[in-house]
């Protein structure tokens, strides 16, 4: 029996926030009602101190759980500290700190029970920050569940609301459909191959090309549906909309920005680590989808009249773009488009949390959360109209949001060096039709409102919203100054 050590440094965020998911839950149950608004608080400023170990972490190359090499196979490690891995961990807890930021008023204005909450929350967050590290199927298989399952807990929170239930039902149908698919798909692969590590993977693949082609095929297209499911790729994007509109608005924000990018980095993961060699596969699947996704998400996003539906259509539209720089991956050329999927991922991160900091104080005072609600918020308030245009003009790429301009120009850049013109095209005319209503509603923001303002229904910043709406902002603004600061994280 061989009996290795566990780098805890390695696995100090992820173990860091599940702990304090215990121990908020336990927390929870002892305090009296009037104090457990410091479950919230307590929860936030733990996520901040779980990012702190990624200081330590940025730069430095970190394994554990690994297995001794066999025969032709090298050692192989299940949770790998990596660039990507930092950088996607960043991107989770900085989402969770400020949804969970958000998340504080929600919680003393409704009747969410905090304690459960902020442990559903805290769970699901230890599942994406492993995910980023996960080497191997087993690891990410988990690690995806971890996150989806308290995720439709949270949605369906508000048991008093039947559109909360209803969407959470939408959200856990589709998440067991998803991972039933998935699952077989790497079972096939385990079954061709015998290893479950991506690195033993896709040495295998490549050291016998007579492996029965066919069945590693099905294998690929089904865990490509899988996390298609997870990342409301179209045809598999039905359940996003109805359950960004039913959940509470910081949960869809977190849906939007965390869940997603922790979808992203398992797939990524997959298909660039355990089947490079069959790159020519799911390649032209990728761009099929990735067209697919944009397209539909853009215009279905034309239509919509609730800020929030049109946020989750957009967010569809979003995941569209970032899986064009996998769709024009070939043979020998994967390393190079992996970074242009992360640096949009990141830059999608900011912005969409800029959005959703706003529509989250707006849906406070306006329950339908209209378009029409806005107007004349720039009257109202200044600052936080600000921010919306700001994140609105990023997703458009327009300056002065260069972060989604610089964004779009790396995720364009990848279909043209690899001979995927086609694809590149249906990004620009995504992109030109995503200009019309990100700046409709820009636009509405500074416009004269219909009627005179109710002072009853005026806007209080508190001190949670304008902390998340400052980090948002700041973040957008800082990386719009310094974009290659994302292309550089990546080494």
């Amino acid at each position: 029996m061989t009996i290795q050590s566990v780098d805890y440094l390695a696995i100090a965020p992820p173990l860091a926030v599940a702990v304090l998911a215990i121990l908020v839950l336990l927390l929870d149950a002892f305090l009296p009602a009037r104090r457990r608004a410091l479950v919230g608080l307590l929860s936030t400023f733990g996520l901040v101190a779980a990012a702190l170990p990624l200081l330590w972490l940025g730069g430095d190359h970190r394994r554990t759980f690994c297995v001794p090499a066999t025969g032709q196979l090298a050692r192989s490690c299940s949770y790998v500290v990596d660039d990507f891995t930092v950088v996607f961990q960043s991107v989770v807890l900085g989402g969770a700190v400020v949804v969970m930021l958000l998340s504080l008023d929600t919680l003393r204005d409704s009747r969410l029970p905090s304690g459960e909450y902020c442990f559903l929350l805290l769970s699901s967050v230890a599942g994406a920050l492993t995910l980023a590290a996960g080497r191997d199927v087993v690891i990410l298989v988990v690690a995806l569940e971890v996150v989806s399952l308290p995720a439709f807990a949270l949605v369906g929170l508000r048991r008093y609301d039947g559109r909360s239930s209803e969407a959470a039902l939408k959200l856990f149908l589709v998440s067991v459909v998803s991972t039933a698919v998935m699952l077989f798909g790497l079972s096939l692969v385990y079954g061709v191959t015998g290893q479950v590590h991506l690195s033993r993977i896709a040495a295998v693949l490549r050291a016998n090309p007579d492996l029965p082609r066919p069945v590693l095929v099905v294998a690929v297209t089904l865990a490509i549906a899988g996390f298609g499911f997870k990342v409301a790729a179209v045809p598999f994007h039905f359940w996003a909309p109805d359950t960004y509109e039913g959940a509470p608005v910081p949960v869809a924000a977190y849906l939007s920005v965390v869940s997603k990018a922790a979808g992203f980095a398992g797939l990524a993961l997959l298909l660039t680590r355990g089947f490079p060699s069959y790159a020519d596969v799911w390649a032209p699947a990728m761009a099929v989808l990735a067209a697919l996704t944009m397209t539909l998400g853009n215009l279905v996003a034309l239509r919509q009249s609730n800020a929030v539906r049109l946020l989750a259509w957009s967010s569809i539209a979003q995941s569209g773009y970032m899986l064009v720089p996998l769709g024009a991956a070939g043979k020998g050329a994967i390393d190079s488009v992996l970074p242009a999927t992360v640096a949009y991922v990141l830059a999608y991160a900011v912005m969409n949390l800029g959005a959703f900091s706003v529509v989250t104080l707006v849906g406070r005072r306006r329950p339908d959360n209209l378009l029409s609600d806005y107007a004349g918020l720039g009257r109202a308030e200044p600052l936080p109209a600000f921010a919306l245009a700001f994140a609105l003009a990023c997703l458009a790429g327009l300056p002065p949001g260069l972060l989604g301009l610089f964004a779009k120009v790396v995720v364009f850049q990848a279909p043209v060096e690899q001979g995927t013109g086609w694809l590149a095209v249906v990004m620009a005319i995504n992109v030109v039709i995503g200009l019309y209503y990100y700046l409709a509603w820009a636009a509405r923001l500074y416009a004269r409102p219909g009627s005179a303002p109710d002072p009853a229904r005026t806007y209080r910043v508190s001190w949670s919203d304008g902390l998340a709406l400052g980090i948002s902002l700041g973040a957008a603004l800082w990386f719009s100054v310094l974009p290659r600061l994302i292309l550089e994280a990546l080494g």
